[in-house]
């Protein structure tokens, strides 16, 4: 599974109905499963970005289909990366020409 960072920033929808963040998680959380995705963990965050959520995906596709959808209600604005782990980061870098 691949992994991706969900940069995002809520609404002014999102703000006024944030007290039910616990339900719009788990709503989040049965989403991706029925897409074959994993929301790994969600952080609310200070700065640039109201909250970053990590997600697994079988593939760029299912990440923007769960990226989608979850900005579908109108109360999130979402930019997704995709995210190498240090593994994988080793193995692209021992692959490049010398």
């Amino acid at each position: 599974m691949a992994t991706y960072l969900m940069l995002i920033n809520y609404t002014d929808a999102g703000i006024q109905h944030f007290k039910s963040i616990g339900e719009r998680l788990e709503h989040a959380r049965h989403g991706a499963a029925e897409l074959g995705a994993t929301l790994v963990s969600f952080y609310l965050t200070m700065g640039e970005y109201d909250a970053v959520a990590v997600v697994e995906a079988p593939n760029d596709e299912v990440a923007a289909k769960m990226s989608l959808v979850n900005a579908a209600n109108g109360r999130v604005r979402i930019k997704t990366m995709r995210a190498f782990t240090e593994d994988e980061t080793v193995r692209l870098a021992s692959e490049l020409p010398v």
